[in-house]
């Protein structure tokens, strides 16, 4: 499969066409950012541990029975997948209270919420990603009734598969986002599933071993990364 011309490129990662309309390049880039591109730094070794890691939760998912876009490991830190007809809606499943919804709500950070909740967020960098029902989006012709309902109802699928996987491996999966597109008529889970869009802690400590290592400034953001993938089993060499 031969890499082509950019045809996007992201906060942490740069896509690109290749020689088969259906497929593209996914690179997973060392920068990290936050607040919406205000604050940006390399980080050593971040594209290559992010790429194994989403790697590694996208085959589980499919062995689950979840269809996702990923095909195989292209370098270290590139992807092969499918060129997905992207939805421009992201879903956030919420197992216990974090980031957000603390600040709207005025909740307890990592109260648990039973049952996990649901939401929707237009991707928009310029706007902020902001939260979105529904209405909103059948109504601004983003989705259609038939891709919202299919979409939730793959996310709370993934939620069950993940949340036991973190947790038999002494973790929290606290929050996390997913992008979904159509590929032939199907949906398909897009972009990627790393500890840059999703919460995870320790269970025990609480420790949080995610992005918000970088928000927070806790330091040792990779280290957090590769502390996660360690105890899921994934190989990073």
């Amino acid at each position: 499969m031969q890499k082509q011309q950019q045809l996007y490129k992201g906060k942490a990662k740069t896509v690109y066409a290749t020689d088969d309309a259906d497929y593209v390049i996914m690179h997973f880039r060392d920068d990290a950012s936050a607040f919406n591109g205000q604050r940006i730094e390399q980080l050593e070794r971040k594209g290559r541990v992010n790429n194994r890691f989403n790697a590694f939760i996208m085959q589980k998912l499919a062995e689950a029975g979840v269809e996702t876009h990923f095909e195989r490991e292209l370098a270290h830190d590139e992807v092969l997948v499918k060129r997905l007809d992207m939805i421009p809606v992201e879903c956030v499943i919420r197992n216990y209270a974090a980031g957000g919804i603390v600040k709207r709500l005025g909740l307890e950070e990592g109260q648990t919420l039973t049952p996990p909740t649901f939401e929707l967020f237009y991707k928009d960098d310029g706007l902020g990603d902001p939260l979105v029902n529904e209405s909103l989006a059948i109504s601004l012709g983003w989705a259609t009734q038939a891709q919202l309902d299919e979409m939730k109802a793959l996310t709370y699928r993934v939620n069950a598969v993940l949340s036991k996987l973190f947790d038999d491996a002494g973790l929290m999966l606290v929050d996390f986002k997913l992008e979904f597109g159509e590929f032939h008529g199907r949906m398909v889970l897009g972009d990627e599933f790393s500890p840059d869009g999703c919460r995870i802690w320790d269970k025990q400590t609480k420790k949080k071993l995610d992005k918000d290592r970088f928000r927070q400034s806790l330091g040792d953001v990779v280290e957090g990364y590769e502390e996660v993938a360690k105890r899921l089993g994934i190989a990073l060499d």
